[in-house]
């Protein structure tokens, strides 16, 4: 048993969702098992990210690394049942808060009208001395930010028609984790998920990380706090 509290179990009782992150790998890091669940029943989840991940290998130049990255998302994508992508193109690595990006959001946000709004952790750190990359954190805030502005008919109002219908935000990963996911019967497409990023786990530090291996420690821990073999934990906010 774990001395953490237990998690309570994520609203599911929405039919379509919105995936916005950084990076292509940030969903596939935990997040893309339970859309594979949300998939199976029905639901509806769109992914958009802010960059294509173009600065994200030190050993080759941002132009040649975008479109293998965004190839490499598309069929992350397809294992988990997802067939709507899109990309904003800001600079990877340079992503910042802005007006413009709130704009870029909340104009997404009408688009999709979503019900509920997916990301990853924004917080400045994953737990413990870590620090969180600057990208996932400006994202998340601005990510918050456009939200509220989307229901707003008054601000940036060349930017389609307003949305006020999303119910939560949730993100995985976040040191201040509220509710789970049981994503016991769908842990294995989660990790076939992040597998078909193969060029940036190859070089990822020596090239020895084990998609398994890191995503089933990750979902158990979440399991031990929800009472389930496997879950994935997310910070749940409201607009």
């Amino acid at each position: 048993m774990t001395d953490q509290p237990l998690l309570e179990p994520l609203a599911e009782d929405w039919e379509r969702a919105l995936a916005v992150v950084a990076h292509p790998d940030d969903m596939e890091y935990g997040a893309a098992s339970a859309v594979a669940r949300w998939t199976d029943q029905g639901k509806q989840v769109a992914y958009l990210l802010v960059t294509r991940g173009e600065a994200g290998i030190a050993s080759m130049p941002p132009d040649e690394v975008a479109p293998i990255r965004a190839e490499e998302q598309r069929a992350s994508c397809a294992a988990v049942g997802v067939t709507e992508l899109a990309f904003l193109d800001h600079r990877d690595g340079l992503v910042e808060a802005s007006l413009g990006l709130r704009r870029d959001l909340a104009e997404a946000i009408r688009r999709n009208r979503p019900d509920v709004v997916l990301s990853i952790n924004f917080r400045d750190s994953w737990g413990g001395p870590s620090w969180n990359h600057v990208d996932h954190r400006n994202v998340g805030v601005a990510l918050l930010d456009a939200v509220r502005d989307a229901g707003n008919p008054w601000i940036f109002d060349d930017a389609g028609a307003a949305w006020g219908g999303v119910r939560f935000v949730a993100f995985l990963g976040s040191p201040n984790a509220t509710h789970a996911v049981d994503v016991s019967g769908h842990l294995d497409r989660g990790v076939e998920s992040l597998r078909r990023h193969a060029l940036y786990l190859a070089n990822l530090g020596d090239g020895s990380t084990d998609p398994d291996a890191f995503l089933r420690g990750a979902a158990e821990a979440g399991g031990r706090r929800m009472g389930v073999r496997y879950a994935c934990a997310f910070e749940v906010l409201t607009p």
